[in-house]
């Protein structure tokens, strides 16, 4: 099994971690601290419909502090935190987060990114682990958001090929418009899409790199090797 489109052009070797894009998190907590938040007054990360080539656009009631914690995302978290649980899940998240349609962020967006974030594995991210939440989705926004350039909330395959070539992949341009094809409206890819879309490459990147002993971009796997790897990189 080789890389689709060839093999990552970083001096012949994979895409090397926080190199280009944002990082699986880290036990622990670690997370690259490059980018930050955008410049927006309490804002949601994602695309306000209202305002069209403008992210966030929401800004919820003013709330006490929390050490640690930026008083903007606290504001967030509390408002998307209907329940008053102190934690939120993926389905709270998501009436929090709008793609550039208008549209709110996937389930499978959400899941995922709540999934990377609870570290106790109880479907549901506390205010700390939200705020790393709201960097790490804010990086993919701000690398999104380099190449759509009409603010339009789309990228198109050449644009989404552009963008996988920062990160270091050297991928076809048939591969990045079969991916493209597989979107809502199959042909052009929304942010909540796209964080899928890399998440899952990285993923799958990382599991390859392990197998790929000889560093050559070429492995061989087992069947339920391949299930395994494609199953537990893609959810």
């Amino acid at each position: 099994m080789s890389y689709p489109g060839g093999y990552p052009t970083q001096g012949g070797g994979y895409p090397t971690q926080g190199g280009g894009y944002p990082q699986h998190p880290q036990q622990g907590g670690g997370y690259p601290q490059q980018g930050g938040y955008p410049a927006q007054q309490g804002g949601y990360p994602g695309y306000n419909p209202n305002q069209p080539g403008q992210y966030g656009g929401y800004a919820p009631p003013q709330t006490p502090g929390t050490p640690g914690v930026s008083p903007d995302v606290e504001r967030m978290f509390n408002a998307v935190d209907t329940d008053r649980s102190g934690k939120i899940t993926a389905k709270e998240l998501q009436k929090a987060l709008q793609n550039g349609k208008g549209q709110n962020f996937s389930d499978r967006c959400c899941h995922l990114l709540v999934s990377m974030f609870d570290t106790s594995n109880g479907g549901a991210v506390d205010i700390h682990q939200f705020s790393k939440m709201f960097e790490y989705i804010n990086q993919w926004l701000n690398i999104f958001k380099t190449y759509d350039r009409n603010g339009s909330g789309l990228i198109d395959d050449q644009e989404l090929n552009q963008a996988f070539s920062q990160m270091g992949f050297n991928f076809s341009p048939n591969f990045t418009k079969q991916l493209t094809s597989r979107s809502n409206d199959h042909k052009e890819v929304s942010v909540d899409e796209f964080i899928v879309l890399c998440i899952s490459i990285q993923r799958l990147t990382e599991a390859f790199r392990v197998r790929d002993t000889q560093q050559n971009g070429v492995i061989n796997i087992g069947f339920e090797d391949f299930l395994n790897v494609v199953l537990t990189s893609t959810n």
